[in-house]
């Protein structure tokens, strides 16, 4: 069978820094095909030259054994290359139809006008075997994520898309919004559209994918059959390492951290009560929209309270995020890039911002001592690479998480809120991201995890709090916490 995708010795360097060194890759029409790697293994610059975001050094590409020349998003499209990015490039005041023919416009009068009928039938016809609830004529902001996916997979197909490009399409989904994902990229595989999938979820991996390549460092390490291929034996070639598979230690005290009592915000979060112990990992688990991310706002002071209290150590803090810092809570949100850093900064700057009268001396920030604090901070977190002041964006996703915690340790909290702490991290990442709430625990530091991901709420957590529509439907104890449990006090009745 003739591949619908090669890509044969692709190098690209930045510099005097090579991050591909001859990869390759060959995907089969209808295949879904897993590229996998930690992050910096090189997968993100793959699909930006593939997509045309980027020129490559080296190497050759081809679509169904002919070569083409691909150096912009243009030439892409034209190849019959799509990417569907993690970050929904969509205009949120636009329609699903116009989304779907942005930058192409049927149009009518010779030219002069837009078509928007015909704009609009086209997209209905293009959604109905995808999703034909999806209203056309709605603004995509008024849309799930899950809903937008499809809506960009139906431009992709407007566009005759034979490749289709998926970069952590599931970050955002709900169990059951991924199932739909599933019956979408099924029905696109069944009429020979390759899909080319990026995910740091092994599970969805191995349900979605007959073929993977393991990427590490910018080097091709190997071409997997993925249902003949143990789980474990494709993490280890991802990370070049036996991973530790720890259990739970729980290092929780009877001592009184902080009492919630009541915490209420309209609809959101409704007659929120529970204790947070030292040393405890308390988990918060339910559904997309239950009132999670709600909770760790009013208590991190971003969002105001209607009613309740927070005590923190018997005392009551006062209101706002800079109240709450002082009281020593502090957050890793869950929006990183968004709500986390400054991205063009350096690690250094990030890790001040909380803090930096503490760094200042008559309002003159002392950069030497900010420097070393952030240095010996960096250390004890495992920054990679361990440079300070290079820009935070461009470390990997879990390079930019370890940066916000060594933040909080720099103002020595003692209540760490942590909101989808491995959203979008790989799995060598992710060890280290709970070697790291372990240790805070082991400190007696407290630590809140809120997690759409089942396992890891179960892998960390001393009780789990379940919510459900603002509410906390169940308290879990260490021998309650388990999948069933948990799904069936997060689900409505």
């Amino acid at each position: 069978m003739i591949p619908r995708l090669g890509l044969s010795g692709i190098t690209k360097s930045y510099g005097a820094l090579q991050v591909l060194h001859g990869v390759s890759l060959t995907v089969l029409p209808g295949e879904v095909h897993g590229l996998l790697g930690e992050n910096g293994a090189g997968k993100s610059t793959m699909l930006n030259i593939l997509s045309g975001v980027i020129a490559r050094d080296g190497g050759t590409i081809q679509i169904d054994g002919a070569p083409v020349q691909i150096t912009s998003p243009r030439d892409a499209t034209a190849a019959g290359i799509a990417m569907i990015h993690q970050e929904l490039q969509q205009v949120p005041e636009l329609s699903v139809a116009q989304n779907i023919y942005l930058g192409a416009a049927l149009r009518r009068a010779g030219g002069l006008v837009v078509d928007r009928a015909a704009q609009e039938a086209e997209a209905r016809r293009l959604l109905a075997p995808l999703d034909a609830t999806i209203d056309v004529t709605a603004p995509i902001r008024s849309l799930r994520v899950a809903q937008r996916q499809v809506v960009e997979i139906a431009k992709a197909l407007r566009a005759n898309a034979k490749i289709i490009a998926m970069d952590e399409p599931t970050s955002s989904l709900t169990p059951k919004e991924f199932e739909r994902l599933v019956q979408v990229i099924q029905t696109l595989t069944a009429q020979g559209v390759s899909v080319i999938y990026v995910s740091h979820k092994m599970d969805e991996v191995f349900r979605l994918c007959q073929q993977a390549t393991i990427l590490r460092d910018g080097r091709l390490i190997t071409q997997v059959p993925i249902p003949q291929t143990p789980v474990a034996q494709v993490i280890e070639t991802m990370v070049g390492r036996e991973l530790a598979h720890a259990s739970h230690r729980s290092f929780a005290t009877d001592k009184v951290l902080m009492r919630v009592q009541a915490l209420t915000r309209g609809a959101a979060v409704v007659d929120a009560s529970f204790d947070l112990h030292a040393g405890e990992v308390l988990g918060i688990a339910g559904l997309v929209g239950s009132g999670r991310t709600e909770l760790m706002r009013l208590l991190a002071g971003v969002d105001p309270a209607d009613a309740g209290t927070i005590d923190v150590n018997g005392q009551t803090p006062g209101t706002g995020p800079r109240a709450r810092i002082r009281a020593g809570l502090g957050l890793v949100p869950e929006e990183r890039k968004r709500d986390g850093i400054i991205r063009h900064r350096p690690v250094t700057s990030n890790i001040g911002l909380p803090a930096m009268r503490r760094f200042s001396r008559f309002g003159i920030i002392r950069k030497a001592f900010l420097k070393a604090r952030a240095e010996t901070l960096m250390q004890e977190v495992r920054l990679r690479p361990f440079d300070v002041t290079r820009p935070i964006g461009s470390f990997s996703g879990g390079n930019q998480q370890k940066a916000i915690i060594g933040r909080w340790l720099a103002t020595d909290t003692q209540i760490f809120l942590f909101d989808e702490p491995t959203r979008g991290i790989d799995v060598g990442a992710k060890a280290e991201i709970y070697d790291l709430i372990e240790k805070l625990a082991a400190e007696g530091r407290a630590v809140i995890v809120v997690s759409s991901e089942l396992p890891e709420v179960i892998r960390v957590s001393d009780r789990v709090l379940v919510m459900r529509e603002g509410r906390i439907s169940a308290t879990l104890g260490p021998q309650e916490i388990t999948e069933a449990n948990i799904a069936r006090n997060a689900i409505p009745a």
